[in-house]
């Protein structure tokens, strides 16, 4: 976004801060449950009074605004206050996954220069070391109970006030710098605003709530340190009920589901995939959800067929990123399927098509803007796209084209508007001079009876330059055979883009969100042949 429109859309008076919008939940709600942890109940009010203790203890501690906190926990409600009373106060949350190594949370700790940290009595035995890394925190709280390096959070916080302390915050404040999803070296962070959570809240709740509809129940089992966290911020803003699980554990979330009368949840593809393998999944009272949501890495078309035919209209698909949230695209319940039948797999390869906060396009390399059916690099405008990446305007420049933020992912629109995301462009093989979308290929395999995941890359070939290889997982006690997968794929995608050979897998190396670390599968294939793609 250029500065002149950044300027235009901080003066405007309808962008509200993330606080002041969970501030009206809070006030108007303030009665109500706001989560269930441990099968207990806390009010919104309890939450909001909370967060004001700790916003009014870290100023008292000498944190202004800017400033940066963490923390280092697995999903807990009181957590999610300590995270609150961080961006109360005017500070900067710093994002941190707890299944990351040590070293790599400490580091990121240190490189962004954290000032206060809220840690769970789970990692006690961490502290030592993140103080060692990053000798600068000024305050450190435990979260749960009295621990050997912080006073217990809500003792500590009762010294406070639980009224707002005087902040003054503006459209373009930086709210949170969650990480990009690095595999190697330290991530860049993403620097998102008060004037990207308003329109992320406010988005969310024009696709979901329908005049007359009841408050959601949201089952928040995925990470409140990544997608997970900012989900509960619009499940607050609608004045919704949060029911936390510490992590995904499908038995846990079936239990809930049927407990609490869940109507809203999200899950990665693989715990979606646990989860219809659960041998009771068909006995299970699952009719509560009205929106399962399924995102952050592709979904096989099958597995996603298969949730459709046990749960009915309920699924939802859509498109974001760490850079801009949530809204660049949107697959309705509804449109996956046509005429009360389950639509084609093509529609079902979709991520939907933009939402009322995003404007899509699809550039070549020149930076010209394409028609609808022709390849190129997906590119989105709108308020919820990042200010930039944190203290680093190079990287920024990098992913700007005008007023066009540059995904980095490779895709098409087609004459309905449908967006498809062909591939990562780091992912494009080459092969004997033609592109070939990793992704593209990896649809149609995983479309094949027993196939639980596929990666499909480039391995070296001495004739073409590259290959494309199917690497495959299957599912428990599937037969199917490499000679199968090759030609039922030649016969779907032709001579050039089918696979030319198959490797079997037991599982693949993933990062600590779960999803499939595509880039060490590829070295396993490169790191001998002299070169490097």
């Amino acid at each position: 976004m250029s500065n002149a429109a950044a300027q235009s859309t901080a003066s405007s008076p309808k962008t509200q801060s993330l606080i002041e919008l969970v501030d009206e939940a809070c006030a108007k709600y303030r009665e109500r449950d706001c989560f269930i942890f441990e099968e207990a109940p806390i009010t919104y009010g309890a939450i909001h009074d909370l967060s004001c203790r700790v916003a009014n203890g870290l100023v008292e501690a000498g944190i202004e605004k800017g400033m940066r906190g963490a923390v280092f926990s697995p999903n807990d409600p009181w957590g999610f206050a300590a995270t609150m009373g961080i961006i109360r106060a005017g500070a900067i949350w710093v994002p941190i996954n707890p299944r990351n190594s040590l070293d790599d949370n400490a580091a990121l700790l240190e490189k962004f220069g954290c000032d206060v940290l809220f840690y769970h009595s789970a990692f006690e035995a961490a502290v030592p070391t993140i103080k060692k890394v990053a000798p600068n925190i000024k305050q450190i709280v435990c979260i749960d109970r009295e621990g050997a390096h912080g006073p217990e959070l809500k003792a500590w916080a009762d010294g406070f006030p639980a009224t707002p302390p005087d902040i003054d915050y503006l459209p373009t404040d930086i709210v949170s710098i969650p990480m990009t999803g690095g595999t190697t070296g330290l991530p860049k962070a993403v620097a998102l605003s008060n004037r990207n959570f308003d329109a992320i809240l406010k988005g969310v709740a024009s696709i979901q709530l329908k005049e007359g509809d009841p408050p959601p129940v949201n089952l928040a089992a995925a990470p409140m340190t990544h997608v997970g966290g900012r989900i509960i911020f619009t499940i607050m803003y609608q004045g919704g009920l949060s029911v936390i699980l510490p992590q995904i554990d499908i038995p846990a979330v079936l239990d809930a589901v049927e407990k609490y009368k869940v109507t809203n949840l999200f899950l990665p593809p693989t715990a979606v995939y646990a989860l219809l393998d659960q041998p009771d999944v068909k006995q299970r009272d699952l009719s509560s959800i009205k929106r399962f949501a399924y995102g952050s890495a592709p979904i096989s078309i099958e597995k996603l067929k298969e949730a459709l035919k046990l749960l009915g209209p309920v699924m939802v698909g859509g498109f974001g990123q760490t850079e801009c949230p949530m809204l660049i695209a949107h697959l309705p319940a509804e449109e996956h399927f046509v005429d009360g039948k389950i639509a084609s797999d093509e529609r079902l390869s979709s991520v939907g098509r933009a939402t009322p906060f995003s404007k899509l396009g699809i550039l070549d390399e020149n930076g010209t803007l394409l028609p609808p059916g022709e390849i190129g690099e997906i590119v989105v405008q709108g308020p919820m796209v990042m200010e930039g990446y944190f203290e680093n305007p190079e990287a920024t420049a990098e992913t700007r084209v005008g007023e066009w933020h540059k995904t980095g992912d490779i895709g098409r629109i087609d004459d309905d508007g449908y967006l498809y995301i062909v591939d990562r462009k780091k992912d494009m093989i080459i092969t004997g001079g033609f592109n070939v979308y990793s992704a593209e290929v990896e649809n149609v395999v995983s479309t094949l009876p027993g196939i639980k995941a596929v990666v499909v890359i480039g391995v070296p070939d001495d004739k073409w330059g590259e290959a494309v290889k199917a690497v495959v997982q299957l599912d428990d006690g599937a037969k199917l055979d490499a000679k199968t997968i090759l030609s039922k794929s030649k016969e779907k995608l032709g001579g050039v883009k089918a696979p030319k050979s198959v490797d079997f897998v037991d599982d693949f190396p993933r990062s600590a969100n779960g999803k499939i670390l595509k880039r060490d599968v590829r070295d396993q294939y490169w790191k001998d042949a002299g070169r490097r793609i």
